[in-house]
């Protein structure tokens, strides 16, 4: 698929503001003709050496007078990113200098780039599929190296060639069953025929579902989780997520109900962004502001993806902290016993007993005692405890694992024609719609709204 009547467009491709160095890049059929026109000394374009870097001044042909100094290079098609004619001109990172140099570019006719275009201009040309221009996005938000390595993976082509992998074998099946309605005297042969049940079994529903599997690791690993600390006031919520941050993010007091809104901060544990949220002494107050918090704090427990249930292990157990207790329920969450360093009043043995069913671990948030043991126990309780070099290809995100579910979906009901002797051309529309829905994944059969969608989340200049 070539995209060659298309426009030359241009944007800067460095972030906005003050820095070292700020690139302008120009894609399409006269980018190489245009950034010559600005660019002095003038030199012969045939003579220009394809992806090298010459030195020269940007020039306002109004003025002729000199813009910037700049480095700059001739990228030609179609060894380049987006496949057409690239230019790329590196120049001081000044906000008002590439402002004008921009200016300058877009003045000669030259539209200025859509955001996500130059990665959409490299799909629609083939050089990469639609999973690649995706992970281009997950490589800029990663937040961590371990997200930054699972998008790394995916640019690699790792999804494309397990998703590529099925549609084959969902192709080779089809093949077979349009030919035996192209040959009925074939037909009753090839409906009954088992090997073809046990083909979409092992090699597109068992990967299909095996792929499907490891998108919650994926998800948490691009997307981080939201880690929720709770319990009644002065137990150390706001010691634990200090301690945590490293840093004194929270105020610490012996005054309960200092906490009185939500501190939302986050933190890399084994590479998941960790969202980290204190809130309100969870207890019945008669101080407005105070209960509005704790009120808010119960809606947020819903929304968590884990919960810290805190307790203080030097003082009585309370029926503030069953009710916590209570509400916990049917949650992921993990008892942490704080204030290890103090005599307690009760034994670690008895509070989980009284907290019976959750995860714990016993911690000194005042002297990072335990801290550690508790990141692993976080990261336990929401992987496989596999970091991403040894996961699979993943689904990276919804679009795909919808896709992938409805492609699961078609491909049982071609499995289960296969086995109950249906028509063949009942089980080929179950086939055609599997592979579509794998198409959709590597862009394939993707409609211009879905693409616009997914582009539409880039920056400009990317």
């Amino acid at each position: 698929m070539w995209f060659l009547d298309a426009d030359t467009i241009a944007a800067t491709a460095t972030p906005q503001g003050a820095g070292g160095i700020g690139v302008v890049k120009i894609s399409g059929p006269r980018a190489i003709s245009l950034a010559l026109s600005l660019l002095r000394p003038s030199r012969d374009p045939s003579r220009l050496k394809s992806h090298h870097l010459y030195y020269g001044y940007i020039i306002d042909p109004e003025t002729e007078k000199a813009v910037d100094e700049v480095l700059y290079a001739i990228m030609r098609a179609p060894h380049t990113y987006t496949r057409e004619d690239v230019v790329e001109i590196q120049a001081h990172g000044s906000r008002c200098g590439l402002h004008k140099i921009l200016e300058l570019v877009l003045k000669q006719g030259i539209r200025l780039a859509e955001p996500g275009e130059f990665t959409k201009r490299a799909f629609l040309n083939g050089r990469i599929d639609l999973t690649q221009a995706e992970a281009v996005a997950e490589v800029v938000s990663a937040q961590t190296p371990q997200a930054l390595e699972l998008a790394t993976q995916q640019l690699k082509g790792n999804l494309h060639e397990a998703i590529e992998s099925i549609r084959k074998s969902v192709e080779t099946v089809l093949v077979e069953v349009e030919a035996a309605i192209d040959f009925p005297e074939d037909v009753e042969e090839i409906v009954q025929a088992e090997p073809f049940a046990q083909k979409m079994a092992q090699d597109v529903i068992g990967p299909l579902e095996e792929l499907l599997a490891h998108y919650e690791e994926g998800h948490v690993y691009r997307e981080g989780i939201a880690a929720i600390i709770v319990g009644r006031p002065n137990v150390g919520k706001s010691s634990l997520m200090n301690r945590l941050l490293q840093k004194e993010r929270a105020i610490v007091t012996t005054i309960p109900g200092t906490t009185r809104d939500f501190i939302e901060e986050t933190v890399n544990i084994r590479g998941i962004p960790l969202r980290l949220i204190d809130t309100a002494g969870l207890h019945d107050t008669d101080d407005a502001l105070e209960a509005i918090g704790i009120r808010l704090t119960r809606q947020r427990l819903d929304e968590a993806d884990i919960v810290l249930f805190m307790v203080d292990g030097s003082r009585p157990l309370t029926e503030e902290d069953s009710k916590i207790y209570h509400l916990v329920q049917g949650q992921k969450a993990i008892l942490v016993v704080n204030k290890k360093d103090l005599e307690p009043h009760h034994s670690v043995e008895e509070i989980v007993e009284q907290f019976s069913g959750l995860p714990w671990i016993a911690i000194s948030a005042l002297y990072n005692e335990g801290i550690e043991t508790l990141k692993s126990t976080v990261f336990s309780a929401i992987t496989d405890q596999r970091g991403p070099a040894d996961l699979p290809a993943i689904v990276p995100n919804v679009r795909h694992k919808v896709a992938i579910q409805k492609a699961i979906t078609a491909s049982r009901a071609a499995e289960e024609g296969f086995r109950t002797r249906r028509h063949p051309e009942l089980v080929a529309i179950d086939l055609r719609g599997a592979l579509d829905f794998l198409g959709e994944i590597i862009g394939v059969t993707t409609t211009e709204d879905i693409l616009d969608q997914i582009f539409n989340r880039f920056c400009i200049g990317k």
